[in-house]
């Protein structure tokens, strides 16, 4: 159980690190380069803040995921997770559509 705890909280802040990187110095370079071909050199800014900011979600809620562990015995330690996961994965989608035109 530890072992499984200590991977969720490290993945998840492994995350944060990477979109706090993409978010702030604009490293959008941590993302594979089919996702920022189209984006224009104007729109970096806007598009780096959008995806790191996806990333942070979804870093955060596996990371609550696994501190959750720790106290609840049930499945329920997942929520935070899979609604980190969506509603990360939704703000993806939506800078991959706006600034990239498409997710490839």
């Amino acid at each position: 159980m530890i072992v499984e705890i200590l991977t969720y909280v490290g993945v998840g802040a492994l995350l944060i690190v990477f979109g706090l990187l993409t978010w702030k110095k604009q490293m959008v370079t941590l993302l594979h380069s089919y996702h920022y071909k189209n984006v224009k050199q104007a729109d970096i800014p806007a598009y780096a803040k959008q995806m790191g900011l996806g990333q942070l979600v979804i870093g955060a809620g596996l990371c609550l995921s696994g501190l959750l562990r720790l106290v609840v015995k049930g499945f329920l330690y997942w929520l935070p997770f899979v609604l980190g996961l969506a509603a990360g994965l939704l703000i993806f989608h939506k800078a991959q559509m706006k600034y990239n035109g498409s997710w490839f």
